[in-house]
């Protein structure tokens, strides 16, 4: 009778069944264990819901706190803006080392301003100021120091003025020398009762008759710091010249088309204006370019560290959930033991509960993102308030609370992983 041989396997044929059963055989182990810590959840639901509760408000503070940031640094961005960030200012500093003997003040004309359009493409409009003070009736025969500034037509726009009544005089009133004047609000409150009522009222400047057209205010409020006071009085520049009896300007503003040519627009100008005047001149311009800078780093700066803050509501979320998973390996030891007794290695039972604390700290982080995010949508959407979304603080919120999880999930399972399958068997 002959005698059956099971057939010989080559060694490449074993190799390649042993990485086939290998490779089930991991993808066993890992939805087993997948499913393994949903059981577990659904088996103390109650309990992990108040675990993932800290991850989901450390979560939505997080977002909420960026939030927050964003919107301040928008405000903070804007008030700047509103002053003119494509604004160039234009002074004359003195003669600077060997500056002029015989003492006189080498300052800019109108032609200067002429050169600078003529000659620096990316300057839009321009205005000239001059400066002058006078003493005003007010009601009940008291006189107040005033500020009286002789500029262009264009110097609205340059400055970024608001017209809150009336008119700003124009070319026309430019051109024909007409005796017009645009008040401060306070001005035309303190003297008149209202700004409405200072509409086409008189007024006397050394002497002689102007009528009020309009009212303006600044676009944002600069606390005295820039050429216009509270109570100030605009005049065409062709009839301040009268005052002043030259064509000789204090400062001259410039218009940038394009905010990122400001700087270079700055330099442009002096180099300009330097050339046509005494070359021991000193000519300075002045920007809000580098303030806009530094209030961009200042607000980036506290974001972050607002950012650093929000974490550690997430990491004190992570303390509850080690505590949680540490409680939790010692109200199973007998279900670690009969694990480990039928086979399953420490890498294994360590992946189990690392993936359940993974699980509640990113359930939670997930809940937590959703309402975080919520809050500005919600807002935009019910309100006018453009409030920034973030979407890239969700990917952070996400990814922090996920990091949260393993690191906070390590201890407790690799004290379940290094547990003795005997002793385990043992415990009661």
């Amino acid at each position: 009778m002959a005698v059956m041989h099971p057939p010989v396997r080559q060694p490449h044929q074993r190799a390649s069944f042993q990485r086939t059963l290998d490779s089930a055989k991991r993808t066993m182990v890992l939805s087993e264990i997948v499913l393994m810590a949903l059981d577990s959840f659904r088996a103390s639901k109650v309990r992990f819901a108040l675990t993932a509760l800290g991850m989901v408000i450390g979560a939505a503070s997080l977002i909420l706190v960026v939030t927050i940031g964003l919107t301040g640094k928008e405000y903070v961005l804007k008030e700047i803006q509103g002053v003119g960030t494509n604004m160039v200012e234009l002074e004359y500093s003195g003669g600077g080392v060997g500056a002029i003997r015989d003492g006189r003040n080498d300052n800019m004309t109108r032609e200067d301003e002429n050169a600078v359009m003529q000659q620096v493409p990316s300057v839009a409009s321009s205005s000239p100021m001059l400066e002058m003070h006078d003493r005003i009736t007010y009601p009940g025969g008291k006189l107040k120091d005033v500020l009286v500034l002789g500029v262009s037509p264009e110097y609205k726009e340059v400055r970024n003025l608001i017209i809150t009544s009336g008119r700003f005089f124009d070319d026309q009133d430019e051109q024909t020398h007409t005796k017009a004047a645009v008040v401060t609000e306070p001005f035309a409150r303190e003297r008149f009762g209202s700004i409405d009522a200072a509409i086409n009222q008189s007024i006397a400047i050394t002497g002689i008759p102007f009528i009020i057209i309009g009212t303006f205010k600044e676009s944002v409020d600069t606390m005295g710091e820039s050429e216009i006071d509270s109570e100030t009085i605009l005049i065409p520049y062709s009839v301040g010249r009268y005052f002043t009896g030259d064509n000789t300007v204090k400062q001259i503003f410039f218009s940038v088309r394009d905010q990122n040519d400001v700087e270079d627009a700055a330099r442009e100008i002096v180099r300009v204006v330097s050339s046509r005047h005494n070359k021991n001149s000193v000519y300075k311009t002045s920007t809000l370019t580098a303030v806009l800078d530094v209030a961009t780093q200042i607000t980036n700066a506290l974001t972050i560290v607002l950012l650093l803050v929000s974490t550690v509501t997430l990491a004190v979320g992570g303390v509850g959930i080690m505590n949680i998973m540490l409680a939790n390996v010692r109200s199973r030891i007998r279900e670690i033991g009969i694990r480990k007794a039928l086979g399953a290695t420490a890498r294994e039972i360590k992946l189990q509960f690392l993936v359940e604390a993974v699980f509640i700290s990113l359930s939670g982080g997930i809940i937590g993102s959703a309402l975080g995010i919520a809050v500005p949508i919600a807002i935009r959407a019910f309100t006018d308030y453009q409030i920034p979304v973030t979407w890239w603080a969700v990917v952070i919120s996400l990814v922090t609370c996920t990091m949260v999880g393993v690191i906070f999930g390590t201890l407790p399972a690799n004290r379940a992983a290094q547990m003795d399958p005997v002793e385990s068997l043992k415990y009661e």
